[in-house]
């Protein structure tokens, strides 16, 4: 292997846990934003995704550069087919953010901002699952992915309460049914965005073993 491509392959590890901070920064604005209803910073967070996808472009254009030149093998060829998702699957999550901020927007200019203390557990879940597989990849620690994969488990029970309170809102007052329907719309990204970290859980599993462990396979 060059020396070249063995400086780069380092480069595009930390440029990816770089972008993995950034988008950890996004996640927490958003539990802030549902914790608060806080819409100035919502409109901040659907706003701000311009350095999130150009760091995200020159994540997968550098992948494609290094396997059409660099003639990469066994853990580096891996490091790149993974870096290649995981940058992809960051920059959904910060998009789960933006999409999240939008409903907590509408929500709360409706003047029906209500939410059950399940949906900040979950939004607080998601972004301890979102650390620790940053943790995980950059340690590349399989204990720790499959930790997270684990936890997904609480995000899906919490979201049922979170569906189960929303219908019992309703229920009490047919007229919060749009504020209710939007607070279910933000719970499924939520629980969209554990799911995502969890693939990215995954993929570390591939970086460091070469096993696909996706779709429930061990």
């Amino acid at each position: 292997m060059s020396v070249n491509l063995q400086s780069r392959v380092i480069e595009l590890r930390r440029n990816l846990l770089a972008l993995g901070a950034l988008v950890e920064q996004r996640v927490a604005c958003m539990i802030n934003v549902i914790r608060d209803g806080d819409v100035e910073l919502a409109r901040q967070v659907r706003t701000g995704d311009a350095e999130i996808d150009q760091m995200q472009i020159e994540l997968e254009t550098e992948c494609m550069r290094l396997l059409a030149l660099g003639s990469p093998v066994a853990s580096d060829l891996r490091l790149i087919l993974t870096a290649m998702r995981v940058s992809n699957e960051l920059e959904r999550i910060a998009d789960m953010c933006k999409g999240i901020s939008k409903r907590v927007i509408r929500m709360v200019d409706s003047g029906n901002y209500r939410y059950p203390p399940s949906l900040l557990q979950m939004a607080n879940a998601a972004a301890t699952m979102l650390s620790d597989v940053l943790v995980a990849f950059s340690n590349e620690d399989i204990k720790l992915c499959l930790e997270v994969r684990h936890a997904d488990g609480y995000v899906d029970e919490l979201n049922r309460e979170v569906v189960v309170w929303a219908r019992e809102w309703i229920a009490q007052d047919v007229g919060k049914t749009a504020a209710a329907l939007e607070l279910l719309a933000v719970s499924q990204r939520v629980e969209r965005l554990a799911d995502i970290v969890t693939a990215i859980a995954e993929d570390t599993v591939f970086l460091v073993e070469g096993r696909i462990v996706r779709h429930g396979a061990q």
